[in-house]
């Protein structure tokens, strides 16, 4: 192990609390003005005012370095146990420490209002189980009694907490961070602020997940699944323009269900006669890896490394053991035994159920430790990481959607119960939080006019607009199609008058099908990869010509696992276009729903926004102007080794800015940062995306290049905003640079965040309605200096509205406010898939992975149409990568390891590309 290395550590006197931080070439735009165009009305906003007391300017916190070792000078993990320690030495020591209040990070910090009188000291700590808590189990001991040379340490452990003095943080950089200053020490003040928080939250015994803090007591969390959906709260200090403010919103998690291993087992699966020989083991496996276990009759706790290749009974080891010898002196023998006789015989166990189940392997890779499985029992509160059930994510939206009297209501209880003004380290150190909402001045900004067919104008309004007897601005021909079904027992007759009949309305130019092909009911059992195949086939094996359009019926159930491999096989190597259909309710609203993604796979278009209605457009009408929405999709919870899909959309034809075109590359997984938009070969040619994008503006727009150039990014946190300034926007340049020498393009740059927690209520008391589309706040709660806005463009009827946060990193264009605001709300209407500005996160579409990217962040805002499209595009593809075409899943040895340290390993590995679109289908929208 890790020994500590002892270091000179300096005093209070001698340090200053201030350091220069580190700059970029680039940083994002600094605030040119405020929008003010539109009608004006006041909102509340879950943001809470900080301040300090101008006589405490001048003092101090005090930051320590905190490390803990074994006696023997091994360092202990205190992300384990750093908490429990730390309270454990503040009882042992309380004269000692008496009169100085402190905050602990549970890891290597830990800050105080006042200074220690020593600047260095050490205090020991005698803690029960402070190590892994291990046990007599089968696989790492003997008979039970011999403890010696075991290599297990004791129950009880002294911790020696040794603590050094770092720096001083002046309450002053609290003033400077609300003000925006980018120093260290401002940032470092507003991280003390967040500890002080999640310590108290801790000494209540909250759960704490990142920033949000969940109430295990209350029983109102509990229901009868395996899974329970826990609501909490998460806070977080913000320096805006209004000052620096706690923002505090509801927060929810999921948390396994402790109790019996098998119980959770049975009811994870759906299992609801209890017969424990329906259970699958496969995905057992996978479920309780790295979950903790109590070990029955033991006063021990172990993470679960994963399950025993053999049944208990046939599962061995090696066990050593005393003989008395013939002269009656002892030796050691070694024999083997199986797991449920040494249970049985040694530690005088009766087993039932175990007999015949896989045993829980609690140890390590080289060395597994064998535990009967109902001898395990899940503990408390463990958070479900794993990808989500469609039950789960059920629950989870259901839970989550608090409509905004619910949410402020239960927002002002959680203010005031968690009384911040009498915690001792904010009282002491003079730092008060209002108990009231921020009032903040919005604009309503009015919905743009859209264009539909024969040059008919229509007004949305409420986010929404209707095709009732309305044709589309520019329908396609549906000429030669197919219709290929996965449910044998459905009505295609019907199904096929009904969707002509609506298209004949929409002026959608549509011939009866050519054919209709029905899966095989023998298939209907096989893997989905090789059902696809099969019907695919039979359909290129018949006489029929290649059609341009095929209608999939899928099973009547969601998260089908047809859709992915059917549309690998039609879109990569048939090369057809395809819409993926599930008709339980078929009426005239969801067949123009079907047509209008139909439409716009065929290049069609189902609405245009009205140029001449929006003059606001300026430059990006009048000048060549490409639009790219770019994301990056990451794959889901446990599955660390899956290439993460970066997706770019860019405009086609200008001056239409409602076309686009996809490019998806794989890329390493969890990594944000897209690493294909430029990549100059040997050669010195450009294979990037963004080559491929400028080429096909240029082709489709008159052979004209682009005079501007405006990104759309989404999925990026304010820590990485200069990471897409200096690796994403750089590499954009560098692909203009390669393809043109002399032409030098002006460039726009604009985050959208939807992963946030701020959140507007109108400010008439107990109103259950959210706040009307269009609504747009940049003022008081927005950043001090940095250009951003927040845009709530959509009508929430369910839950309360999640607006969109944007944030402008540069604009070489030079847009007005208030015309970047409206162009920005127009392109949430560009969206061809439906009739309403929808909202990012609530799954909506078929195959749609929003919910698995953002984990529980299931109510999503809404974006504007390229990054929908990106974020679409990307989904899509991830359900087309074949399992094999990455991992064929972990290996013994690799079950062991961590989850950091399989993606370190997965990062590592070769990252497979890709298939191919097929160039019928590369440079349509696909993936609407």
């Amino acid at each position: 192990m890790r020994r500590l290395k002892p270091r000179k550590s300096p005093t209070p006197e001698s340090v200053e609390g201030s350091s220069s931080s580190s700059t970029t070439n680039r940083q994002p735009k600094a605030r040119p003005r405020t929008g003010r165009a539109e009608e004006t009305l006041e909102l509340l906003t879950n943001h809470f005012t900080v301040s300090v007391h101008p006589k405490n300017t001048d003092a101090y916190f005090y930051q320590y370095d905190v490390s803990l070792t074994y006696e023997n000078g091994d360092l202990v993990n205190a992300k384990d146990i750093g908490r429990k320690v730390m309270d454990k030495a503040l009882e042992t020591h309380r004269t000692k420490l008496e009169g100085v209040h402190l905050a602990y990070d549970g890891d290597k910090s830990l800050f105080t209002s006042k200074s220690f009188p020593e600047p260095k000291f050490e205090l020991k700590v005698g803690l029960e189980d402070a190590s892994s808590n291990r046990g007599s189990t089968a696989g790492n001991v003997g008979d039970g009694s011999d403890r010696k040379g075991s290599g297990r340490p004791d129950r009880s452990k002294t911790i020696i907490v040794n603590i050094n003095f770092a720096k001083k943080i002046s309450m002053d950089s609290i003033v400077k961070a609300a003000r925006g200053d980018p120093s260290e020490d401002s940032q470092n003040a507003v991280r003390v602020l967040d500890i002080i928080l999640r310590q108290n939250a801790a000494k209540k015994g909250r759960l704490i997940v990142g920033q949000s803090f969940f109430d295990t007591s209350d029983e109102r969390n509990r229901d009868k699944s395996a899974v329970d959906v826990y609501q909490g709260f998460n806070s977080s200090f913000r320096a805006t323009q209004g000052g620096l403010f706690l923002n505090m919103d509801v927060s929810h998690t999921l948390i396994i269900r402790p109790g019996s291993v098998i119980s959770f087992l049975l009811c994870n699966q759906n299992i609801e006669d209890g017969n424990i020989k329906a259970i699958d083991w496969n995905k057992a496996k996978r479920m309780l890896k790295n979950l903790r276990v109590q070990i029955s009759d033991a006063n021990e706790e172990r993470k679960i490394r994963g399950l025993s290749e053999r049944s208990c009974k046939d599962q061995t080891f090696e066990i050593k053991q005393r003989n008395e010898g013939p002269d009656g002196g002892e030796f050691r023998s070694v024999k083997e035994i199986s797991v449920y006789n040494y249970f049985s015989e040694h530690r005088k166990k009766r087993l039932g159920i175990s007999i015949d189940l896989p045993c829980i392997d609690v140890g390590k890779s080289k060395h597994p430790v064998y535990i009967p499985v109902e001898l395990c029992s899940l503990v408390n509160f463990q958070r479900y990481t794993k990808a989500l059930s469609t039950e789960q994510r059920s629950s989870l939206v259901e839970k989550s959607r608090l409509n905004p009297k619910v949410r402020k209501e239960a927002l002002e209880k959680a203010i005031q119960s968690n009384a911040y003004n009498k915690i001792p380290m904010l009282s002491d150190s003079g730092i008060s939080i209002t108990t009231q909402f921020t009032k903040v001045g919005a604009r309503i900004l009015p919905a743009p006019t859209l264009t539909l067919g024969d040059g008919q104008d229509l007004s949305p309004r409420n986010g929404m607009w209707n095709l009732n007897n309305k044709k589309l601005a520019e329908p396609t021909t549906v000429g030669r199609w197919l219709v290929a079904s996965f449910s044998s027992d459905y009505d295609m007759e019907g199904l096929i008058k009904l969707l002509i009949n609506c298209a004949k309305k929409k002026g959608i130019s549509m011939k009866y099908p050519a054919a209709r092909f029905t899966e095989n009911p023998v298939y209907k059992h096989k893997p989905a990869p090789e059902r696809v195949d099969k019907l695919l086939s039979d359909i290129k094996s018949s006489e029929l010509h290649r059609p341009n359009f095929i209608l999939c019926i899928l099973p009547q159930k969601k998260n089908c696992d047809i859709y992915g491999p059917w549309k690998r096989g039609c879109l990569s190597d048939y090369g057809v276009p395809t819409q993926c259909i599930v008709p339980t309710r078929v009426d005239d609203h969801y067949l123009t729903n079907v047509l209008l993604k139909i439409n716009a796979k065929l290049e069609g278009l189902n609405s245009l926004l009205s140029m001449e209605n929006c003059s606001f457009l300026g430059s990006v009408s009048s000048k060549p102007t490409l639009i790219l929405g770019m994301d990056v999709s990451h794959g889901p919870p446990g599955q660390a080794d899956m290439p993460s899909i970066a997706a770019v959309v860019n405009s086609r034809r200008w001056p239409s800015i409602c076309r686009y075109r996809a490019s998806v590359r794989t890329q390493s997984p969890r990594s944000e940062m897209i690493d294909s938009l430029f990549e100059r070969q040997p050669d010195s040619t450009d294979s990037g995306i963004i080559r491929g994008a400028l080429m096909d503006f240029y082709t489709t727009s008159g052979s004209m290049k682009p005079e501007q150039i405006i990104i759309f990014r989404d999925g990026v946190g304010e820590s990485q905003f200069n990471q897409v300034l200096e690796k994403e926007l750089t590499q954009i340049i560098e692909a203009c640079k390669l393809y043109d020498k002399k032409w030098k393009p002006k460039f726009m740059v604009i985050v959208a965040q939807k992963r946030h927690h701020t959140r507007f209520f109108k400010e008439e008391y107990k109103s259950f309605k959210n706040v009307p589309p269009g609504t747009i706040v940049d003022k008081i709660i927005c950043h001090p200096r940095n250009e951003d806005f927040y845009l709530c463009a959509h009508d929430g009827k369910i839950g309360t509205s999640r607006p969109t946060h944007y944030h402008v990193l540069q604009d070489d264009i030079g847009f007005e406010a208030d015309d970047l605001q409206k162009l920005v709300h127009s392109l949430c209407y560009a969206y061809q898939r439906s009739t309403r500005v929808v909202s990012l996160g609530n799954g909506s579409g078929w195959g749609y992975l929003g919910s698995k990217k953002c984990g529980l962040n299931l109510v999503g805002g809404v974006a504007v149409a390229p990054i929908c499209y990106a974020h679409l595009a990307a989904a899509q593809v991830a359900q087309m990568i074949k399992p094999e075409d990455y991992s064929s899943g972990p290996s013994s040895s690799q079950a062991a390891a961590s989850s950091s340290s399989q993606a370190a390993a997965a990062a590592a590995a070769p990252i497979p590309k890709l298939p191919p679109f097929h160039e019928a289908v590369a440079d349509t929208m696909f993936f609407c």
